[in-house]
């Protein structure tokens, strides 16, 4: 018997903004809207490049809740895989792009960087140091 397989997770952000959230992703990360509810409340939209998306919700009385607001040692809303995080963050660096944690090698085994969106979220854009870049799997 096969094992069903899947493709993706998305990260649920509620957000200040989403009209604001979408030009962020849009212009510092590249992402693409995929679907955008029309102008009404609550506001709805999906973002993503590639493989990853976020989906991002404004709701009148409930304000963005990132992790690092519920404890400062729960830092990263999102682990985005990417093979290449060195690329990646000259690319987001040429678009404007700050960074909340530069490109490095952190303590815990991986390579990448954090940024940092409007309404606090931390995305980690990288990969573990000793899998290969060409195989996420680690096989």
């Amino acid at each position: 018997m096969t094992r069903p397989t899947t493709q993706a997770i998305s990260p649920f952000f509620i957000v200040s903004n989403v009209d604001q959230t979408i030009a962020f992703y849009r212009d510092k990360l590249g992402f693409e809207t995929r679907l955008q509810q029309p102008d009404r409340d609550p506001f709805f939209a999906i973002v993503g490049r590639d493989g990853a998306q976020i989906f991002v919700k404004s709701e009148r009385d409930i304000p963005p809740l990132p992790n690092s607001k519920r404890h400062r040692h729960l830092r990263w809303d999102a682990f985005v895989y990417t093979p290449d995080p060195d690329a990646l963050a000259v690319e987001f660096a040429n678009h404007g792009a700050a960074f909340s944690v530069p490109i490095m090698d952190t303590h815990d085994g991986l390579r990448g960087f954090e940024v940092c969106d409007p309404d606090g979220y931390v995305l980690f854009f990288g990969r573990p140091r000793e899998t290969a870049a060409s195989d996420p799997g680690g096989r």
